[in-house]
């Protein structure tokens, strides 16, 4: 490997092997390697935009039309992939890490991106976390309860989500330049515990997020063959599962598959998100103005044609196709409250099972068994590659019916509400807040603030009245004096509230829809480097 100048803050107490020098400059390598090629797709994207701006809608691409009509399929996978069922998700701190691995679920997402807060602290003390609970040592002992905490003998298999294409790492320099944080968390990772995992009958498995066109596949597919061959794991090895979390990616199942088909786990619907960027895909279209978050369900016209298509496509290739998130946290104080958000879980893990899903996404360990009983029901089998919904004809107009219902000011509350708590969270190093109720992270914030923004930008009618600007920030005003009172001045001091309500409003009104609520935060967290 060439040898590179690398800058970046120390490691916490107790995981300074993370930044061991082979690890940093097995990352640095990565860096210098796609760094150059995750810019120009990332420049790609807002020239993608610009088109969606001027008019333009997402399409199939004519000029891939083969890919969609050929005879192929994704390689073989792995023994401890083929029972998908239930999948749980959060963030890498200890605690969470062994108890999603003792949750009874199939498989434990390991998150680096949306559930995370990327302090320095976070990421490096999570790669630790991961390192200790892959070699089965991972123990951790509460503080305030003296309970501890240890791995059982029966884990769930461990995927691991890195940041997103668009993240930067600042506290990782190389030769001047701030590192793409996905390349951190990945490289991190794969060099400490690939061969582990393999040794152990496993694989460095991961989840892809946020993927807008299947150049950008092709780029994982050519860092996971440069860091098998430096490393001298077998070709294949990385299994990698796709998030359709994106509008524009929505057109382009197949050539995401094709792209990384040597690595091909399969594909998930990233409902969220998916909500969040089709707000923002088509954010100039004055006929795609969403109604309340509550309203755009799964029901809703476009998402069952998203997610039907999503099903039909990965089992035409041989690959999975995984449902989307139970949110939902158990409500203790209320059991006829709790009985109805549990219902809400039944009839949507039901649907996915009976579309043809091959497992699906729950927040809380309490949703494991609730999503388990409903897929060993109606999927005896480890999985249901058979069903090929040869039913299902979506076309491109399909993915782009705009969701109706009202729009209203208890949304708008709720919109206001929800974004600034988690803004706030995500300031103090928490990246997965449990609000009303619901296990929230980035991307249902994200929703949050771009509503808001589209509801201006279009002078959206909320319950029968445009909302303005002075209209959107009197009800800010509200809440943050609602939530002062509810917390306290000092509480809603420290936990940094005024700063994350300056800037959900810099946001919800800005001229043009930022790209990410991430990005604008991020300068928050950074610490400079040691001279």
């Amino acid at each position: 490997m060439t040898a590179h100048s690398v800058r970046t803050l120390p490691a916490p107490p107790g995981a300074e092997g993370v930044l061991s020098a082979p690890a940093v400059a097995f990352v640095a390598e990565l860096v210098t390697l796609f760094r150059p090629r995750i810019r120009e797709l990332l420049a790609a994207r807002a020239r993608l935009q610009r088109r969606f701006d001027a008019g333009e809608s997402p399409d199939f691409d004519s000029q891939t039309a083969a890919i969609r009509s050929g005879d192929w399929a994704v390689a073989a996978l792995p023994a401890d992939l083929l029972d998908r069922r239930v999948e749980i998700t959060g963030p890498v701190d200890r605690k969470m890490v062994i108890n999603a691995l003792n949750s009874g679920a199939n498989v434990f997402m390991a998150d680096f991106e949306d559930a995370t807060s990327p302090t320095w602290h976070n990421l490096i003390d999570g790669q630790q976390n991961l390192f200790d609970a892959v070699r089965r040592s991972i123990t951790f002992e509460d503080p305030s309860s003296k309970k501890r905490y240890a791995l059982a003998e029966k884990t769930a298999t461990l995927l691991v989500r890195p940041r997103g294409l668009h993240m930067p790492e600042a506290h990782f320099v190389v030769d001047g330049e701030a590192s793409p944080g996905s390349l951190v968390d990945f490289g991190l990772y794969f060099f400490h515990n690939a061969k582990s995992l393999l040794e152990r009958g496993s694989g460095p498995y991961f989840y892809l997020p946020k993927l807008q066109h299947f150049s950008e596949a092709g780029l994982w597919n050519d860092v996971f063959v440069a860091a098998q061959a430096v490393l001298g794991v077998p070709n294949g090895s990385i299994k990698a599962t796709v998030l359709i979390e994106t509008l524009p990616a929505a057109f382009q199942m197949d050539e995401i598959l094709f792209e990384l088909k040597d690595h091909m786990a399969g594909l998930n619907c990233g409902r969220w998100d998916y909500i969040f960027s089709s707000i923002k895909t088509l954010r100039e279209h004055a006929g795609f103005v969403l109604p309340d978050r509550s309203q755009v369900s799964m029901e809703q016209p476009m998402m069952r044609a998203y997610t039907q298509l999503l099903v039909k496509t990965c089992h035409r290739r041989g690959a999975f196709a995984m449902g989307g998130m139970a949110a939902q946290i158990p409500i203790k104080n209320d059991a006829a409250a709790n009985e109805q958000a549990l219902a809400k879980v039944r009839a949507d893990k039901l649907r996915e099972v009976k579309d043809g899903h091959d497992g699906t996404w729950v927040a809380h360990p309490a949703l494991v068994a609730i999503a388990k009983a409903i897929f060993d029901e109606h999927m005896p089998g480890k999985n249901q590659l058979h069903v090929t919904r040869d039913d299902v004809q979506v076309e491109a107009k399909d993915l782009l019916i705009a969701p109706t219902g009202p729009r209203t000011i208890a949304g708008l509350r709720q919109n206001v509400r929800v974004g600034v708590q988690y803004i706030a969270a995500w300031l103090c190093g928490l990246g997965c807040v449990p609000l009303y109720h619901l296990m929230e992270d980035a991307a249902t914030a994200e929703i949050s603030r771009s509503q808001v923004w589209q509801w201006l930008h279009h002078n959206a009618e909320v319950d029968g009245t445009p909302l303005t600007r002075e209209r959107f920030i009197a009800v800010l005003a509200e809440e943050m004096q609602s939530l002062e009172t509810a917390l306290g001045s000092a509480r809603f001091l420290e936990g940094r509230h005024p700063e994350a309500a300056r800037l959900f409003e810099a946001i919800s009104t800005a001229d043009t829809l930022a790209d990410f609520l991430t990005l604008e935060a991020y300068p928050s967290l950074v610490v400079p480097l040691p001279s």
